[in-house]
């Protein structure tokens, strides 16, 4: 795939840009931890395959396998919670090899969109942490979804889809792009091997040759 043939490229956050998918993954599975190893694993397991989903809709449903009832005074500690256990953690996460130097470089003048499942004001206090909120024309986090976010982005800047391309690392990502008759660029990494093993469509591992 040659990148800079899109006028404007949606980015994910974790796994695309940082190496921070773990570090979720991890906290998802700390945070239950003390309902027991099983429910523990079994949400982990399904953080791990439902990528890219906002934590506004995975806490209910681990709150639930905790037997714990998903009232908004509840879900809204639980989320806290999840925010304290992260946030330094995906600051401080190796940059995706290539992502910074292509972000801050933009050598093909191209439009950048961030698009995450993070909230909105975390999402926008760590990329000024970063020192990228200069490289994105917007950013859009949770509760806004992914597939509106490309939608209304797609209006906004009157363009084809096919001038656009969504760089992504989860189901949640291709499942946006294809709503929106997008182009997708898979980040390839060990976290989602399984879930794309039989995607046969453009990948990459890094972004140093591109």
């Amino acid at each position: 795939m040659i990148l800079d043939r899109f006028k404007l490229c949606f980015w994910d956050f974790d796994g695309v840009i940082k190496e921070s998918v773990e570090v979720k993954t991890q906290a998802y599975f700390s945070l239950f931890e003390p309902f027991g190893f099983d429910v523990a694993n079994k949400v982990r397991k399904h953080h791990i395959a439902n990528g890219g989903i906002s934590r506004f809709d995975k806490l209910p449903i681990y709150l639930k396998w905790a037997e714990i009832d998903p009232t908004y005074d509840v879900l809204a500690d639980y989320c806290e919670k999840f925010s304290q256990l992260v946030l330094q953690g995906v600051i401080d996460s190796p940059w995706v090899e290539g992502a910074e130097n292509y972000l801050r470089c933009n050598e093909h003048n191209q439009i950048f969109v961030l698009v995450s499942a993070t909230p909105q004001d975390e999402l926008e206090y760590i990329i000024k942490a970063l020192n990228l909120v200069e490289c994105f024309s917007k950013i859009y986090g949770a509760p806004t979804t992914k597939q509106d976010a490309i939608f209304k982005t797609i209006k906004d800047y009157d363009l084809n889809p096919s001038e656009c391309l969504m760089i992504g690392d989860a189901s949640a990502d291709l499942k946006a792009s294809d709503a929106n008759q997008v182009s997708f660029l898979l980040r390839r990494h060990k976290s989602n091997a399984e879930i794309f093993s039989s995607y046969l469509g453009p990948s990459i591992r890094d972004f140093v040759k591109l």
